[in-house]
């Protein structure tokens, strides 16, 4: 979990080829109408998460016993407590860095819907993981290999 522009994909992607699990990216269960008004400029709100977070959750369901790594933003208690429905243990990993640098590598990306001034919107949004959730924070400072070091020491064995 974290916001546009932390690592979620690579960090995902890197996490479930090492835990030999099947990825899934958040960007993917997005209808059309959500990817047009992200690009557009224009934040998401509950109702455009609504059947988003749906679809993720059946995802999840469906890895129930088997496990799986999803990337998604979850920048909402409330949005991890409808994908903590589907997968009671659940596990969040939240991808943390400093603003400056989240807005440096959103303004270096190419060919993402997202654009670089929806991060404040995004920021705001935020709500750390609580201490009765499930998860941990990940800083994503070094190199991907280096998260992928750190996440892997926080799961739960």
């Amino acid at each position: 979990m974290g916001v546009s522009g932390s690592g979620k994909s690579t960090v995902g992607m890197s996490l479930a080829e090492r835990l030999g699990l099947p990825y899934a990216e958040a960007d993917d269960f997005h209808p059309p109408a959500n990817v047009a008004k992200m690009a557009a400029g224009h934040p998401l709100d509950d109702e455009d998460r609504a059947p988003w977070l749906d679809a993720i959750a059946d995802w999840i369901a469906g890895r129930a016993g088997q496990g799986g790594v999803v990337s998604c933003s979850a920048l909402r208690r409330r949005y991890r407590d409808r994908l903590r429905a589907a997968a009671p243990d659940l596990f969040f990993l939240h991808l943390t860095a400093a603003p400056e640098l989240i807005a440096t590598r959103l303004s270096s990306r190419a060919g993402h819907f997202m654009p670089a001034g929806l991060l404040g919107s995004q920021l705001e949004t935020l709500e750390a993981l609580e201490d009765d959730e499930r998860g941990a924070a990940v800083p994503v400072d070094g190199g991907p290999d280096a998260v992928v070091e750190r996440a892997l020491a926080l799961l739960p064995h």
